[in-house]
């Protein structure tokens, strides 16, 4: 490709087409940048065509053709110095000039030995140029970025855009603020300018893509959002220039949740955009919230790339009731989910959420003693002691105490807590006495008098051990039952 330019060619000005421009921010966050800068941002900039603003620089391939002098024309690369060697004129410095400027400065040093000197300068190659980008990107640093163009019968120079920058850095945090990118850039004249680019308004106003060209050595940053909307993070996570959304993340959580933890969250539907890294995602990684879990205070805490953390308060409640999918936050790497616990829930509320997505599949409880079908039984989350019972078969019309029911507790710190409580089949659901199971609860039924006297004998005339025949359960359930002296394995009694 081929990029023609020469010295006599009046410069066309094209505009560059840029975000809002206002008075930029301090840079105080890059590498090497005064307190001071940047200046104030004019209000309009006029633009030159992306040929002209290009400067030379180590590494471009030039091809420099003296009119009418072809023993002085040939090709040569720039070296880093910038300074080129020329027949008869010796050495030229174009390192840092446009095309143009090059060719005029090489022309002014021809005329002292040619008439009327007309020197045309065609770029073969271009270098790869150097950006550096920091902020809330995925891969802060510098980047070579070749250019498209300026070679073969391609008489233009194609410079890499901000957003392709960002992507090369890995793409933009959830935590970015992309209403505030920040530019800055050298002059050809040794100066410095910056901008301001609101990518944020661009993507909410469906306007086109932005093409602000990059130049070698631009500085790119891209501040913290000082203020996050839920609605808008799903949108920052789909767009081209985000961070990988389709990437696996290390996801904390804590509170309460079947199995609080760290998670790796890795999409099983790469390529579904409708698939992504949510909040609900992760409680089910942790099976699924607890029956007292308050899903409307659920907190997520995030770190930034500068430092500080991000609290985001996440009402689960609100996607159940309204559907409102911006609560279904999505994730990012290293984020902590936090579940907290509700002092109440009506039972309305525990029926509705026992049916959500991030409520784990089933729980495990074990129903022992005088119970048609004694055994472990798989329940769906937060149904009710009777409903329970009713699983198992129900009472054991013959054996069962109806009046002395058990229910034991296994809490996550290792505790257990045992009551007895006085239940009634058409109660509704209550703490009383109709609790809601949680996962490895023990229901135990009592025997009624005449059954504790029928093995009694029963034993003493067998002179064997059959205490444990109504128990159908797992020795682990057994020894907790033997602990809190609800069966006595030693005289083959019950309590």
């Amino acid at each position: 490709m081929k990029a023609i330019f020469r010295a006599t060619i009046t410069r066309r000005m094209l505009p560059i087409a840029i975000a809002t421009l206002t008075a930029a921010p301090s840079f105080a966050q890059l590498p090497n940048l005064p307190a001071s800068y940047p200046p104030p941002i004019p209000q309009s900039t006029g633009g030159t065509t992306q040929e002209s603003v290009y400067l030379l620089g180590g590494g471009d391939r030039l091809a420099i053709d003296v009119f009418e002098v072809p023993q002085y024309s040939g090709q040569y690369q720039v070296p880093v110095d910038g300074i080129i060697y020329l027949p008869l004129i010796g050495a030229v410095k174009v390192g840092g000039l446009t095309i143009q400027q090059a060719s005029e400065r090489i022309s002014q040093q021809y005329a002292v030995y040619l008439k009327r000197p007309f020197i045309t300068i065609r770029l073969l190659n271009t270098r790869p140029l150097n950006v550096f980008v920091a902020g809330e990107v995925v891969n802060a640093g510098s980047f070579s970025v070749d250019l498209i163009g300026g070679a073969g019968d391609n008489p233009g120079v194609q410079f890499p855009t901000l957003t392709e920058a960002l992507k090369r850095a890995g793409g933009v945090t959830l935590t970015a603020d992309i209403s505030q990118i920040q530019v800055r850039r050298r002059t050809s004249i040794g100066g410095e300018e910056s901008f301001i680019v609101d990518l944020k308004d661009r993507v909410k106003s469906g306007a086109p893509p932005l093409v602000l060209t990059l130049r070698d050595g631009d500085s790119i940053f891209v501040p913290t959002a000082t203020e996050v909307d839920l609605g808008e993070l799903r949108d920052l996570a789909k767009l081209d220039f985000a961070a990988n959304v389709e990437a696996g993340r290390t996801i904390s959580v804590v509170g309460e949740v079947e199995r609080p933890g760290t998670y790796y969250i890795q999409l099983s539907n790469p390529g579904v955009i409708s698939s992504l890294p949510t909040v609900t995602i992760a409680i089910q990684e942790a099976g699924g919230i607890e029956p007292l879990a308050d899903v409307r205070n659920i907190q997520i805490r995030r770190q930034t790339k500068s430092g500080t953390e991000q609290l985001l308060a996440i009402n689960l409640w609100e996607l159940l009731q309204t559907g409102d999918v911006s609560q279904d936050t999505v994730l990012q790497d290293g984020d902590t989910i936090i579940v907290p616990k509700a002092s109440e829930l009506s039972a309305a509320e525990t029926t509705e959420l026992a049916t959500a997505r991030f409520s784990p599949d089933s729980i495990q409880v074990s129903v022992v003693g005088e119970v048609e079908r004694p055994g472990l039984v798989n329940l769906p989350p937060n149904t009710p002691l009777i409903q329970g019972l009713m699983t198992a078969g129900g009472f054991n019309d013959a054996r069962a105490n109806r009046n002395e029911v058990r229910l034991i507790r296994l809490n996550p710190d290792g505790s257990v807590v045992s009551r007895e409580l006085d239940i009634d089949i058409t109660d509704g659901v209550n703490e009383q006495s109709n609790p809601l199971l949680r996962d490895n609860d023990i229901i135990v039924i009592e025997r009624n008098q005449g059954t504790r006297i029928s093995d009694t004998l029963t034993n003493l005339l067998t002179a064997g051990s059959n205490a444990l025949a109504w128990f159908s359960i797992p020795s682990r359930i057994f020894g907790i039952l033997e602990t809190l002296g609800i069966i006595d394995n030693n005289n083959d009694n019950n309590n």
